[in-house]
């Protein structure tokens, strides 16, 4: 960085600073007339003091003036009050209706220091300041003992100080709170896009990974009939162009989710043109998905409840773990006989599926690279839910899945939409 450089970044942030500080306020407005007006006027009115009134009117302005700043220089506001206390004391000018020249001038800076600046540097300023004026004080008694001077100011000075460090501490508080609340906030942003992110990953993997999964094996079924039933292959052909339209409608509604919020529709001039609305997935989907299989060969029991009282973010999260488990069952075990249970539990939704012992000669897709489970342990874990999957003792593999959820009312009698239904 240039020397140039160097110059227009300090003068820039020196406007900035100025443009931070607090401007007057009635408030300062009016500590300043009324110094004036309560303490200094009545002087020049009554005409009882004992100094000229040209000195009285530059005092008594010189102390009320500078109230109106106090919260932008609180400093150079207390060292100026405090040097016309102290001229005025040595010279024995009177420019209040009280010995000593009491008036709120000090003490209102002394409490505006205290409440702006950190204790210790406000301790130290204000020591300072009221300490030369008592200073002063004493040795006006000395020099002019008629006028009847005393260490008002500082009796002043004392609860002035503990008021504004009071004030102080209490905005200070309310600041850190303020900061910590915004902190909170975009945590509680970050942790949200964080868990989008997971969403979205786990949705374009699933829909990929079983749509790709479910083509090769109808590709592949296709290749090996082509020739002595090519009516089946046309089937298969057929089942492979649907399940490849149905993805891309999926993927693109998963996209069109990205584009919902209003900055990114201004940032993409709009949402995602073309391509259908597609609705979110719930447990009721669950039964094309078997279906599906069930056409191409694969052995599947399934139960499942219809209607488990639960949010649709968790129906479309039970969806998607039936899916990758149906889909790893197609890559690794073939045509293995599988069991799909999902049931409303008194804790929650527990979803399990089980294949036995893969079938030999039959077709299966290739091994797979482990992010499918990875994936689906973020997205249970969303809902705070937990994931056991491994194989089993006796062969084949298993997968369980518990989605936590309130106690479900019970149905009233005749209503049987909550009954599983086994198929």
């Amino acid at each position: 960085m240039t020397t140039g450089s160097v110059c227009l970044v300090n003068v820039m942030d020196m406007r900035r600073r100025r443009t931070d500080l607090p401007s007057p306020d009635l408030l300062d407005i009016a500590l300043a007339v009324g110094s004036f007006g309560l303490f200094t006027l009545p002087v020049l009115i009554r005409g009882s003091g004992h100094s000229p009134a040209a000195a009285v009117v530059v005092f008594g302005a010189a102390v009320a003036v500078p109230l109106v700043v106090r919260r932008a220089a609180p400093v150079p506001v207390l060292i100026t009050v405090s040097s016309v206390l102290v001229v005025a004391a040595l010279t024995d000018v009177g420019f209040t209706v009280f010995h000593s020249n009491a008036g709120p001038a000090l003490a209102i800076a002394v409490l505006t220091v205290a409440d702006r600046l950190p204790r210790a540097v406000s301790l130290r300023v204000g020591v300072a300041a009221v300490g030369l004026v008592t200073a002063a004080e004493l040795i006006a008694m000395q020099l002019h003992p008629a006028t009847g001077q005393n260490a008002i100011q500082l009796v002043l000075a004392i609860p002035a100080w503990l008021v504004g460090y009071a004030f102080g501490s209490r905005r200070q508080a309310e600041r850190r709170l303020r900061m910590e609340e915004e902190e909170r906030a975009r945590e509680a942003e970050r942790r949200v896009r964080a868990e989008e992110r997971v969403r979205v990953s786990a949705d374009v993997h699933d829909i990929v990974s079983h749509t790709l999964s479910m083509i090769a094996v109808r590709s592949g079924v296709a290749r090996m009939v082509l020739e002595q039933r090519p009516g089946e292959a046309l089937v298969a052909l057929a089942a492979i162009e649907t399940a490849s339209r149905s993805a891309l409608d999926e993927l693109r509604a998963v996209l069109q989710s990205l584009r919902d919020a209003p900055e990114d529709l201004v940032r993409t001039g709009g949402p995602l043109a073309a391509g259908p609305t597609v609705d979110r997935r719930t447990l009721a989907h669950i039964r094309s998905l078997v279906d599906d299989l069930r056409e191409d060969g694969h052995p599947i029991t399934l139960s499942l409840t219809t209607d488990a009282g639960a949010p649709p973010a968790v129906e479309e999260s039970a969806y998607r773990v039936v899916q990758e488990a149906l889909t790893n069952v197609v890559r690794h075990a073939g045509r293995a006989t599988t069991s799909v249970e999902v049931e409303r539990g008194p804790e929650g939704l527990d979803v399990t599926v089980v294949n036995d012992v893969p079938v030999a000669g039959t077709f299966k897709a290739g091994r797979g690279s482990g992010n499918g489970l990875a994936g689906m342990r973020d997205r249970v874990s969303l809902y705070d839910g937990t994931v056991e999957a491994g194989p089993r003792r006796n062969g084949g593999y298993a997968v369980r899945v518990h989605f936590p959820l309130p106690p479900a009312t019970r149905p009233e009698p005749g209503d049987r939409t909550g009954r599983r239904r086994r198929g």
